[in-house]
């Protein structure tokens, strides 16, 4: 008989009422390191974790987001969740989320969306037949959510609070640097232009190093002016990350950028990284640092 606890895979269903927050559901599960299927065919189910069980990628955990936008394969949700209770390498839980019918009524004119189940009639009527299709699939739901008067980050808490593990990413930043010439990276969420800082680049020795080499480093964190940046940066970051952590942010990338990305960007996106790395998982990227074109 096979060892439960080897080899488990572990699938969260993540279904319920259309509008109840299954986007935001499935946005939370992606920020713990599931992989995340949106709108996976039932009937499609047991085969995508055969594929699962046998990917080199060593795929685990996972979430898949079934709905009424599927209802034409949805009845077969029941006989996978049979079949998947049967398998010792399968750990099945079913997410339920549900609202009260005021709310979902609102949530609908909000959004001036028609519900699934009723693409010409009232949101109500789609509401209705909806919840009396999916009576015995609540009844199985081991995690029922009433997201009634939840706001986005109560239900992103909730579900880290259950379903988070000892392997689920922290948060984490990423340092980057960039040379102003070749753009500004697009997904960076803050931005510190260090142009201002004496340029290495005017001293012949260094011109040809980065600043991942000691002498260009010590030539630019030596600056007084760079000091003054990093101790008010440092302050400001000690204010703003928390923040962000609060508001349920998984990830932030702040981006250091100087003319050509070579000297003064990588120095402070390396000092940083390194200051952050001893509190938060941290990466560094240096996007032009081979861009160099004397």
């Amino acid at each position: 008989m096979r060892n439960i606890q080897e080899n488990t895979h572990e699938i969260v269903i993540i279904t319920g009422m259309s509008g109840a927050g299954k986007t935001v559901a499935v946005q939370s599960f992606e920020d713990l390191g599931y992989y995340c299927i949106d709108n996976l065919p039932p009937a499609l189910l047991t085969t995508f974790l055969a594929l699962m069980k046998e990917s080199e990628r060593n795929i685990t955990r996972i979430a898949a987001v079934m709905d009424m936008r599927g209802r034409e394969f949805f009845e077969s949700l029941i006989d996978a969740l049979d079949v998947l209770e049967k398998e010792a390498y399968v750990n099945t839980r079913v997410l339920f989320l549900d609202a009260e019918n005021e709310t979902l009524v609102r949530r609908y004119k909000e959004s001036r969306r028609s519900h699934p189940l009723a693409p010409q009639g009232l949101p109500l009527e789609g509401i209705l037949k909806e919840r009396e299709m999916l009576g015995e699939l609540k009844g199985r739901a081991k995690f029922v959510y009433n997201t009634s008067h939840m706001k986005p980050k109560e239900l992103r808490e909730r579900i880290g609070s259950e379903f988070s593990s000892s392997s689920s990413p922290k948060f984490s930043v990423n340092v980057m640097s960039f040379g102003y010439k070749n753009g500004i990276p697009i997904d960076a969420d803050l931005v510190f232009d260090v142009r201002f800082l004496n340029n290495p680049y005017y001293v012949e020795e260094l011109r040809p190093k980065t600043g991942l080499q000691e002498e260009v480093s010590s030539y630019v964190l030596a600056l007084e002016e760079t000091q003054t940046l990093i101790q008010k940066l440092t302050d400001l970051f000690q204010f703003m990350i928390p923040q962000y952590i609060n508001e349920g942010k998984s990830q932030l990338v702040i981006a250091f950028g100087c003319t050509g990305g070579q000297h003064r960007s990588v120095t402070l996106a390396e000092f940083f990284g390194k200051l952050f790395s001893e509190r938060y998982q941290t990466a560094i990227t240096h996007r032009d640092i081979n861009r160099r074109k004397d």
